[in-house]
């Protein structure tokens, strides 16, 4: 009786395995059980809410995930007073990792004029406080596509600053190393300056522990060469820190066949880069989705105050449309879904153990120079916090609150060649919802449509409306 007893209560205790911990060493990310780690992972987003809510619908997505290949997402903006428990413990379960930017449409660290204050550190470091719970948090964000064009450089030191202070929250916080990352476009003309200056300074508390590329650069039958991938690995095959694909799949041709996946994890590649990140799991008006949930349903009618919200489908533009929240069995989209599964079961990159791996040998990289095309000076100290950029069309003078310059540089924008592969990528990634332009559409449309408590309609608030009336002076000055 006492056995059968004892037998009854282990199979209602709630074992759980955890996943090892991803962490950044040298130029590598490894597991905690001290193996090299690649990234096979989606980004996961349809609308502006929070899509780690909803575990229902979290447990429908992990199973085709799982089926997939999937062993990490990318998920773009969280509301960290919500609970995550169910979610992130489904993704567990399935062996998938999160990483999350820190940043939303009102903390976004705009590249007109750069701004590092204690608002948006204590959001940032309030998402850093609810995932940092989990195990399967691989790492975070603290900027997407902040940089698009050579005079959003004055940027820059602002994005790494952010990277500073939350490494130093982290530490302080005794979190484990949780990696602290950015995720840069893929411009011409700011390769491999950017990726340099995130990563060159003597202090390695002044270095980002990772650096990611969306890229779009791969579309239809190309190869290593002609892609531009042989171009990028030139220019990182020195990095200090890891680097990978935080967004990848042009579907400029279709169907994708996501040939790329392929060189990336090749003996080309993959000693330089841990994996990528396919953009995107769910399909959505700019027609990149993996799975479908089905026809989006109309939105809610409602003013306010800039538009009404009672449009047909038909009626709203693209990104409009992308916003949309809905939820439903998904469905995989073919041949792109088999596709994809297709060469992530073929890919399986050797790595390296960490007790094998010599970080000895992984010094920093040289800080790009200043100079006509790379404005800031690398040398310079780094924004503290209450610092704001001020400037004239030839100079660039960060102040602080006190009124302190932290930094120089000057801003001459240089424009792009004709037909150039950033070009191409630009024109590309316009149509995806989660890029983010400044104070341009991404944050003005989150704005305008903002979710009551119930999360439905589209009544915007008084704060909303200021920040719109923000949003729209720097966009158009």
């Amino acid at each position: 009786m006492l056995v059968a007893a004892l037998a009854v209560a282990l199979l209602q205790i709630d074992i759980g395995f955890a996943l090892p911990t991803i962490s950044a060493v040298g130029a590598k990310l490894f597991t905690s059980e001290g193996q090299q780690w690649f990234i096979k992972g989606v980004a996961y987003q349809l609308s502006n809410d929070d899509p780690l809510v909803n575990v229902d619908q979290c447990k429908k997505d992990v199973t085709v995930m799982k089926d997939l290949g999937v062993n990490a997402i990318r998920v773009y903006h969280v509301d960290p007073k919500q609970d995550h428990k169910g979610c992130m413990s489904a993704l567990e379960d399935a062996g998938i990792y999160l990483f999350v930017d820190l940043d939303t449409f009102p903390t976004y660290i705009l590249a007109d004029q750069p701004e590092w204050d204690k608002s948006r550190l204590e959001a940032y470091q309030a998402v850093l406080d609810e995932f940092q719970k989990y195990d399967n948090t691989a790492g975070v964000f603290v900027g997407n596509e902040v940089l698009n064009e050579p005079s959003d450089i004055k940027a820059a030191p602002y994005v790494l600053a952010a990277g500073r202070d939350i490494k130093q929250y982290r530490d302080q916080k005794g979190y484990r190393n949780i990696p602290v990352g950015y995720s840069a476009a893929d411009i011409a003309t700011l390769r491999p300056m950017l990726q340099n200056y995130m990563a060159c300074r003597p202090e390695p508390r002044e270095r980002l522990d990772f650096y990611a590329l969306n890229s779009y650069e791969w579309c239809g039958p190309a190869s290593y060469t002609t892609s531009g991938y042989s171009i990028l690995q030139n220019m990182t095959a020195d990095l200090n820190i890891p680097i990978f694909f935080s967004e990848t799949g042009c579907n400029a041709v279709k169907p994708r066949t996501f040939g790329d996946q392929e060189a990336i994890f090749s003996p080309d590649m993959s000693d330089t880069w841990s994996g990528s990140i396919i953009y995107e799991y769910v399909q959505e008006a700019n027609d990149f989705g993996l799975v479908s949930y089905g026809p989006p349903t109309a939105p809610v009618a409602a003013s306010n105050g800039l538009e009404t919200c009672a449009h047909n489908d038909s009626s709203w533009s693209a990104d409009e449309v992308s916003f949309y929240r809905y939820s439903n069995n998904p469905e995989p989209i073919q041949p792109d879904y088999d596709n994809l599964k297709s060469q992530w079961a073929k890919v399986s990159p050797k790595g390296v153990s960490q007790s094998a791996y010599d970080t000895a040998t992984v010094k920093p990289v040289a800080c790009p120079p200043q100079d006509a095309t790379w404005t800031i000076d690398p040398s310079a100290a780094l924004p503290t916090l209450g610092s704001t950029e001020t400037f004239t069309p030839n100079s660039v003078t960060p102040t602080t609150a006190s009124g302190t310059s932290s930094a120089t540089g000057t801003a001459k924008p240089t424009s792009e060649p004709s037909g150039s592969s950033a070009e191409n990528n630009a024109a590309q990634a316009s149509d995806k919802p989660h890029k983010s332009d400044g104070a341009g559409h991404s944050m003005l449309n989150f704005l305008r449509r903002s979710k009551g408590t119930s999360g439905e309609g589209c009544e915007l608030s008084a704060t909303g409306t200021a920040l719109v009336a923000i949003g729209l002076a720097f966009f158009w000055l």
